[in-house]
């Protein structure tokens, strides 16, 4: 049905001053909905057989002005609402027009992300969109608006990675960053969800299969079990390191580098870690196994506060520095883990990510719930997973980390 739109004075709602408000006045299947537009009148300033104001109004102009372009600004919204076949209620009609979209471009709302994530020392997921706003600024210009980016837009960038030589798991990540930009942009208004384009475009049909990164609990007896000296000549304290935080993480629910790195002496208390994820702010707390704790021992410095020598704040003093620094110790540990795997005739190669999947699935084979675990099985809904881990009483969790060993 038509929409018909009028902007008139209320004489139904005088105000204590005795003047009448100018009101949006919106007519839809017999219904009607006023809006003020915070001008009042006089009421013998109002010509209510014409509906516009008398000519000895003060500010006349203005307020013609006013109601020309409210008129404008709704009957805009409607026509809109009709090119995409789109039905709407009153309410909808006004929420449209009185919190407008704010018209950015995605190469400027992507630089405020990354900034915002660097603010934030959030550095890692700084880097995603940081690879992605290359990437997309290789692709195309930037200069463009969301609604720019729609079905059409995203095909054309698949194939183009496709041609770069990019797998479907590095599109996947790619497009699901995109994916929780445009998100973001809906939210904060920088776009209307009617453009939405990720319900027409399936990011999920890139997923690949993940391969095996578990090993079994005999496995981890064997590295455990293992010296180092017998598979290198070489001075051995980078193998050695290797293999501990290797085990760390294993009898450590999975903690991952990034903030085995950040580990502080204040995080241990009564023989627990207790820390704050650094990917989602989120507290865990583990009761340290007694491996773990010989581990911590062997690199006590009573002039260290960060428990392992990863990260030494006067040399990494940005979050930057010390994200690179992680990075950077991550993958000598992972050279060195290789070739520990390779010495104990693993089928797999041995990684840091390895001991977060072995955790998982030693103690999913255990019988423990799987609500306790799937935190480190790298779902992407972790706030599902981190509600799931915060009904856990902690004797639960050192109950089932007897598993471990």
């Amino acid at each position: 049905m038509k929409t018909i739109i009028t902007v008139t004075c209320d004489a139904r709602r005088p105000l204590a001053d005795g003047t009448i408000p100018l009101v949006v006045k919106l007519t839809k299947n017999n219904k009607r909905k006023y809006l003020r537009t915070g001008i009042t009148l006089k009421p013998n300033h109002w010509d209510f057989v014409k509906n516009k104001p008398k000519p000895n109004c003060p500010n006349r102009e203005y307020i013609e002005a006013i109601i020309t372009e409210k008129l404008k600004e709704y009957q805009q919204q409607v026509l809109e609402f009709q090119s995409i076949a789109r039905d709407y209620s009153l309410t909808t009609l006004v929420e449209k027009v009185e919190n407008p979209i704010k018209r950015i471009t995605v190469e400027d709302y992507l630089k405020t992300i990354i900034s915002n994530l660097i603010n934030e020392k959030k550095i890692g997921n700084a880097e995603h969109y940081k690879a992605l706003f290359n990437s997309l600024l290789q692709f195309s210009k930037l200069n463009i608006i969301f609604s720019d980016i729609d079905v059409a837009y995203l095909n054309r960038y698949e194939t183009y990675l496709r041609s770069r030589g990019n797998k479907d798991n590095t599109i996947s990540i790619k497009m699901r960053t995109l994916r929780a930009t445009y998100n973001k942009a809906i939210k904060e208004k920088a776009v209307k969800k009617d453009y939405y384009p990720f319900d027409d475009y399936n990011v999920s049909k890139l997923k690949e299969s993940t391969p095996k990164r578990s090993i079994t609990k005999e496995d981890i007896q064997k590295i455990i079990s293992l010296d180092v000296k017998t598979i290198s000549k070489r001075p051995q304290s980078l193998l050695q390191f290797s293999k501990d935080l290797f085990l760390f993480s294993y009898l450590g629910c999975g903690i991952n580098m990034i903030d085995i790195a950040y580990l502080k002496k204040s995080n241990i208390v009564s023989n627990r870690v207790v820390y704050k994820r650094h990917k989602t702010g989120k507290q865990i707390s583990f009761l340290l196994q007694p491996y773990a704790l010989e581990i911590i021992q062997r690199y006590q410095d009573p002039d260290r506060d960060y428990i392992f020598p990863i990260l030494d704040d006067s040399i990494h003093p940005t979050p930057e520095q010390q994200f690179r620094r992680v990075k950077k110790i991550t993958f000598v540990a992972n050279k060195n883990l290789k070739k520990i795997g390779e010495s104990i005739n693993l089928s797999i190669p041995l990684t840091t990510y390895v001991a977060r999947h072995s955790y998982a699935t030693v103690l999913k084979r255990s019988g423990v719930n799987i609500a306790i675990i799937s935190e480190t099985l790298g779902h992407s809904d972790l706030k599902t997973t981190q509600i799931y881990l915060d009904s856990f009483e902690n004797s639960q969790i050192d109950e089932a980390m007897k598993n471990l060993l």
